[in-house]
C-alpha cells in the first residue's frame, strides 16, 4: 500500500497544501516501516520546520534581524529549536532507532529548505534586481549546514558595485559578526516598503 503521511492542519495549511511535504516526505521515508509514534515524531518535526520558515522582515528597523514566521501566527512568536549534530551523511547501520528518524529529518530538512528558498527567490512579486538592493535589506544568507528550523538571517550593510555598476557582492551584519557574501549567496526577504515601491513602479 503506497505511504499516504498524515497532515495535520498546522502542518499542510502552513505551506498551503500538503502536495510539497508528500512528495519529499515519500524520498526520505522510502520503504521503511515506521510505527505510528515513530511517523508522529517526524511529522512533529517536519511541522516545527515549516512554520520557522521566514516570511517577511518583521520590522523596518535596520537593527532588527528577525523575521515573521508561520510560528508567530500559532504560537505568537518564532519558534525556537536545539541545534543537534547532523546525521545525514551517518551510515544506517550505526545509528540508533531514534537517530535514525533524526537522520530523516535531515534528509527532508536538506531538500525541503532548498526548494523553499528557490521558490522565494524566484517569486515575481518579490524579485528585484541588483540595481534596486537597497542598504537595511533583510536576506537570507544560503548555506547547505544550517541546522532544521534555522534560517541565518543578516542586514545589508554596505553594496559593492563591480566596473559595469552591477552589484554582485554585499557586506552583511548578522546577530553575531560582518560578512561580505555574493548576492547568488544570499536570498531578499520583502519589506512593506519595498511592496509599495513594487506597486508604484
Amino acid at each position: 500500500m503506497a505511504f499516504q503521511p498524515a497532515c495535520s492542519p498546522a502542518l499542510c495549511g502552513s505551506l498551503g497544501g500538503s502536495r510539497e511535504v508528500k512528495h519529499h516526505l515519500k524520498r526520505v521515508i522510502g520503504e521503511s516501516i515506521l510505527t505510528f509514534e515513530e511517523i508522529s515524531t517526524i511529522l512533529a518535526q517536519i511541522e516545527a520546520c515549516l512554520n520557522s520558515r521566514p516570511l517577511t522582515a518583521l520590522t523596518d528597523d535596520p537593527d532588527d534581524m528577525s523575521a515573521l514566521t508561520p510560528g508567530h501566527f500559532l504560537v505568537g512568536t518564532a519558534l525556537n529549536t536545539v541545534p543537534e549534530p547532523s546525521l545525514a551523511e551517518e551510515p544506517v547501520g550505526r545509528l540508533s532507532r531514534w537517530q535514525y528518524l533524526q537522520q530523516m529529518c535531515d534528509h527532508f530538512w536538506q531538500r525541503w529548505s532548498r526548494e523553499y528558498l528557490h521558490t522565494l527567490s524566484t517569486l515575481p512579486k518579490w524579485w528585484r534586481t541588483n540595481a534596486t538592493l537597497r542598504i537595511g535589506d533583510l536576506c537570507i544568507i544560503r548555506n547547505e549546514l544550517t541546522p532544521p528550523g534555522k534560517w541565518p538571517l543578516a542586514r545589508i550593510t554596505a553594496l559593492h558595485p563591480g566596473d559595469d555598476g552591477e552589484v554582485r557582492v554585499v557586506t552583511m551584519r548578522t546577530a553575531s559578526t560582518i560578512l561580505k557574501k555574493p548576492v547568488a549567496k544570499i536570498v531578499l526577504l520583502p519589506t512593506a516598503a519595498s511592496d509599495a515601491q513594487d506597486a508604484k513602479g
